[in-house]
């Protein structure tokens, strides 16, 4: 008999209760996090491990490589990725810094490929790692050109604050994907953490929507945006064309 949808929420709630940086966690950690009593935590974290979604690591478990293995199928990141990366590398190699893909899901960027700097210090991003978009360059060159009403969902979700310099006013926001439609290019300075600034430019389809962001990270002290902008934006414009955009 097929799991109910009770336990696919639980399991979901499981699942999701690993954060980027995360190797194993215990059944306590497990229950916190997802908001399950800790024996149905237990319970089902020995479901997923019997199914290959999660993996033992002592009397911890930490996500299965199943789990990586069916997010390698997902038709939107395997494409968009695929025909990314030759541009992501010369992005890197122009300006040797830190290189993102990221696309939206609901008010978050989830990073879908990255390509370090060779020789700078490293960035705290991680592949299927998430933020809030509208404190990302990456994000807010996709909300920019995304249908109204994502967009007005983010702006009226409350914007969060992960540093000092994150605009969390909703009509400062509206503005700034004003200009981003019309230059065609983002920046993030600082807004994402102290010290990272990046510059992003929108991946579109061939109805005008974004369908991704390709970005240009680094430190403050060592990267120029004005010097990388121009790269992104054509490395962004030129996958658009190839992508049909």
């Amino acid at each position: 008999m097929p799991p109910d949808g009770s336990f696919l929420r639980r399991a979901v709630a499981v699942l999701t209760a690993f954060r980027p940086d995360d190797d194993a966690l215990g059944s306590a950690e497990l229950a916190r996090r997802s908001g399950l009593p800790r024996s149905t935590a237990h319970r089902i974290a020995v479901d997923l491990v019997e199914a290959g979604l999660l993996e033992r690591q002592g009397t911890r478990v930490r996500l299965g490589l199943k789990l990586f293995e069916i997010g390698q199928r997902v038709p939107r990141q395997r494409v968009l990725r695929d025909a990314a990366l030759p541009y992501m590398s010369d992005l890197r190699e122009a300006t040797r810094q830190t290189v993102h893909l990221a696309v939206l899901e609901g008010g978050e960027v989830v990073y879908v490929e990255i390509l370090g700097s060779s020789g700078g210090p490293r960035l705290p991003s991680q592949i299927g790692g998430r933020l809030p978009a509208h404190v990302t360059g990456v994000g807010k060159a996709i909300l920019a050109f995304s249908p109204p009403e994502a967009v007005q969902g983010v702006l009226e979700s409350g914007l969060v604050k992960t540093s000092e310099r994150s605009v969390t006013a909703p009509g400062l926001l509206a503005r700034e994907l004003e200009r981003i439609r019309r230059e065609r290019v983002a920046y993030d300075r600082e807004e994402s953490g102290a010290g990272i600034v990046c510059a992003a430019s929108p991946v579109l389809g061939a109805d005008g929507l974004a369908l991704g962001a390709l970005s240009v990270s680094g430190w403050s002290a060592t990267m120029r945006l004005a010097a990388v902008a121009p790269a992104v934006h054509t490395a962004a414009l030129t996958l658009s064309r190839t992508l049909g955009g």
